[in-house]
């Protein structure tokens, strides 16, 4: 069992930033593959950004050129730098990890951000 805890959410006017941060507790001697998403009320969860066990990163393109992923400074922990804000940004945001070669998926319960124009 994973629990992830999330931190940074906040109101924050377009063309601000935010950072997002995330950390998952217990002991993972494989490490993990970490993730953030994000969801409108109504809509799908729509992913954004990953970072696997071995570092390696991947964006939607959503997130491409403003979204920046990274290990955190905790073990197990990740961080999302998110620049130049739109208010189409506004979104829960939610983690996600997943121990490497095992199925489950876990999710965090999300933290708000908000946008205003």
């Amino acid at each position: 069992q994973v629990q992830l805890v999330e931190s940074g959410g906040g109101l924050v006017q377009a063309g601000g930033s935010l950072t997002l941060s995330c950390a998952a507790s217990g002991t993972f001697p494989n490490g993990l593959n970490m993730a953030y998403y994000r969801q409108v009320s109504g809509k799908a969860r729509e992913y954004l950004a990953r970072i696997d066990h071995t570092g390696r990163k991947n964006y939607a393109d959503a997130a491409k050129g403003r979204f920046s992923i990274s290990r955190g400074s905790a073990q197990n922990s990740v961080t999302l730098v998110m620049d130049r804000l739109k208010p189409d940004d506004t979104a829960v945001y939610i983690c996600y990890a997943g121990i490497p070669g095992k199925p489950e998926d876990y999710f965090g319960r999300g933290t708000q951000v908000t946008v205003s124009s």
